[in-house]
């Protein structure tokens, strides 16, 4: 018999690919209580009918969805963004303004496992609800780059380029487009990247042929790379609702740069995120040397809420994945040794010293140092090779002659030094070494 495998898209953590994970989630978790944000969790199996007011019925062929046994259609969460929406929701009126949330999850998606994208993945998910301002953008997006910075990445690695759909929708009015026309444009736009020109069908299916003169201005938009190239553009355009998003624009670039981020931040309006619920700007952090392109991405969803059921509530939010952030730490050199090594090993003489030890190293680890010892009764020599293997910064030998005196041998298994110290100081002297002092 073959025994079992894991299911196509989900992973096995063994113990050193759990730490690697774990310094991610490190990383994040830093990052984010640093910037004032407070955690919560949520239930992994919610309602199906939640993902399909949010993304419309098609969505559930995404999904790991299924009639539980009271008969309520229900889903494996895929995403975050719906449940604390549903969270927030509920608890508006008595939440203090700004709401500054995140979390770190696990999600899953029927869909095909490729590279950097699983069935069964993590994402960190940081949201702010409750300011309409671009202030909000600010914070959110200096976050993202420190969730990639604090793993020692900087912007030759990686960078964030900015969009926004309201602009775009703006000045595709002042075009001429209606409604449905700036929507399909935007469609196309979001896959013009990988189709080229091939992305336009979708208008022509659903508008017929675009103007030649009107198709040239929305191409010329799409390659503004800068504030003042935009402001250039937008000069023709007697528009109160452009000139408001510029203002925004002057804001959030200032801000960032105000930072010291702006070496980070790329304008790329090609960038307009396909899930329709966006509705002003939106961000992508991205892979600058490499084949992983998207690492993160978000952007402000001011009316989800609020079509969820409950009150009108500005929200701007992004999610960052644990799969292609690993893939990148991993390429750049920059993931953590595995494992998680003891700080001391302790090597015991006898039976009559392992009963003596057993209370010095149940002490040392109350203290929370990471202590190490053989099971068996093992010779010296065979005990200092595995405390050398062990990674342990500290050997502490409890021999017959140390515990006459009262006494137990420390030595640093870096330079082989040894010295005596009292059985009575083992823990503060262990844990001021261990320290630096």
């Amino acid at each position: 018999m073959a025994g079992f495998q894991s299911l196509p898209g989900f992973r096995d953590f063994y113990p050193e690919d759990f730490s690697r994970r774990q310094h991610i989630f490190r990383n994040w978790r830093s990052a984010a209580t640093s910037f004032g944000f407070q955690e919560y969790d949520a239930p992994v199996l919610e309602p199906l009918e939640l993902y399909k007011t949010k993304s419309g019925d098609e969505i559930e062929a995404q999904l790991f969805s299924f009639t539980d046994k009271g008969g309520r259609e229900v889903s494996l969460r895929p995403e975050m963004t719906p449940t604390v929406c549903r969270m927030v929701g509920e608890k508006a009126g008595a939440l203090k303004r700004p709401i500054k949330w995140f979390s770190i999850a696990e999600f899953y998606r029927y869909e095909r496992a490729q590279k950097g994208r699983l069935r069964a993945f993590h994402q960190f998910n940081a949201d702010i609800f409750g300011e309409a301002g671009p202030e909000a953008e600010i914070e959110l997006i200096a976050l993202l780059i420190q969730c990639l910075a604090g793993f020692g990445l900087t912007k030759d690695d990686f960078y964030v380029r900015l969009s926004d759909r309201d602009l775009w929708f703006f000045y595709l009015e002042a075009l001429g487009f209606t409604d449905a026309q700036a929507r399909s444009v935007l469609t196309a736009i979001d896959r013009y990247e990988k189709a080229g020109d091939d992305a336009f069908k979708v208008y022509t299916e659903a508008h017929g042929a675009m103007p030649a003169d009107r198709k040239d201005k929305v191409l010329g938009f799409l390659k503004i790379k800068s504030l003042p190239e935009l402001e250039t553009a937008l000069a023709a355009y007697n528009s109160e609702k452009l000139a408001a998003r510029l203002t925004d624009w002057r804001k959030v670039l200032a801000g960032v740069s105000a930072m010291g981020l702006a070496d980070f931040i790329a304008v790329d309006l090609s960038v307009v995120r396909g899930l329709a619920y966006y509705t002003g700007f939106v961000f992508e952090a991205f892979d600058r040397k490499g084949d992983l392109r998207a690492l993160a991405g978000g952007g402000r969803y001011n009316d989800l809420i609020k079509k969820l059921g409950y009150a009108d509530l500005p929200a701007v939010g992004f999610a960052i994945g644990d799969v292609t952030t690993g893939l990148l730490i991993e390429q750049r050199g920059l993931a953590p040794a595995h494992g998680t090594a003891p700080q001391v090993y302790v090597v015991i003489g006898g039976e009559a010293e392992r009963k003596a030890a057993f209370a010095d190293i149940q002490a040392l680890r109350a203290a929370g140092i990471r202590v190490e010892y053989p099971f068996k009764d093992l010779a010296f020599g065979k005990q200092f090779k595995a405390a050398s293997e062990s990674g342990a910064k500290l050997a502490l030998i409890y021999g017959g002659d140390e515990l006459a005196k009262g006494v137990v041998k420390l030595r640093d298994l870096a330079d082989r030094a040894e010295r005596e110290i009292p059985r009575d100081q083992v823990v503060t002297l262990v844990r001021d070494l261990l320290a630096g002092r």
